[in-house]
């Protein structure tokens, strides 16, 4: 059986490493957890498991609303990895990152606070914190190689893209997309507060979603029954992570400072309830399944 090791290293990030397999890929989740953009040394059991595993729910539901990269995650999966890789086909990736907001939260609630605009579309005065939007709002952001991404409008985006059809397309995909899994999320007890998506063109130019989708590290997931308008929701992320981070006295800079063994149980524990929420079965079910 092929090992990791004996395979091209492409691409190294935060959390995944991806290697070549020819005409595909392997795209393998790490344990790896960020705050503020450092990556901390030490890891979260299972949490690239989660990434995976989640990630494998959504594109096998969610294909006939847009294609998507997934081939496989246990053939050509070598076993030191099954059940945090799949194997993907390879896109031509775009330059932009696809975020759909359901919800006033995070650096859209800061947008609206200062502009009355989130991403250059106005919201209506007088909305809280939380609060549910009238309607989910694309608002695309840059793929920042350094630093952090920036929001855009619609218009920015196109540019980016480079067709203002192509990004209306993308636009439309992606609030599909976010729609269906907010109304699966909501059935099973959770908020999509919002989430970010990632598309590419395959070899015959169409549209198709890449890297991971709908998981905790692209999306604020919040219990239903804790979900007030007016304050900050508990999440089922990493949330955890930068509240101990931001109180530790930690500047932000490289490099991280390890985790205490209660924050990376808290954590690991959150990312398991992520999984049994959405999908209706225990982590350790995927795990079986993809080792099989």
């Amino acid at each position: 059986m092929t090992s990791v090791a004996d395979l091209p290293l492409l691409a190294s990030g935060k959390v995944r490493e991806i290697y070549d397999l020819d005409d595909r890929l392997l795209m393998v989740a790490s344990d790896r957890i960020s705050t503020y953009d450092v990556v901390h040394p030490t890891p979260i059991p299972d949490k690239g498991a989660v990434l995976t595993g989640l990630s494998v729910f959504w594109f096998q539901r969610t294909g006939g609303i847009v294609p998507n990269h997934l081939i496989s995650f246990t053939e050509a999966v070598p076993d030191e990895v099954r059940g945090r890789a799949i194997v993907v086909r390879k896109l031509e990736m775009l330059p932009v990152e696809c975020v759909v907001r359901g919800y006033l939260a995070g650096s859209g609630w800061v947008d609206y606070q200062r502009s009355g605009q989130v991403s250059g579309v106005q919201l209506a005065p007088g909305l809280r914190q939380s609060d549910r939007l009238p309607e989910p709002i694309f608002t695309p952001s840059t793929k920042a190689t350094s630093g952090h991404d920036e929001a855009i409008d619609l218009d920015g985006a196109s540019e980016l893209i480079g067709s203002t059809k192509l990004a209306e397309r993308v636009r439309e995909a992606s609030l599909a997309l976010y729609s269906f899994a907010a109304d699966h999320a909501r059935s099973r007890g959770i908020v999509l507060a919002d989430t970010k998506f990632e598309f590419g063109l395959d070899g015959n130019g169409t549209l198709t979603v890449g890297d991971e989708v709908l998981t905790p590290d692209s999306s604020r997931f919040w219990p239903l029954d804790q979900y007030a308008p007016g304050q900050t929701a508990p999440s089922f992320d990493k949330q955890y992570v930068r509240d101990w981070a931001s109180s530790s006295g930690w500047d932000r800079t490289p490099p991280a400072p390890e985790l205490p063994p209660e924050v990376v149980a808290g954590t690991r524990k959150k990312y398991a309830q992520a999984y049994a929420a959405i999908t209706g079965e225990p982590l350790e079910a995927w795990l079986t399944r993809a080792r099989a």
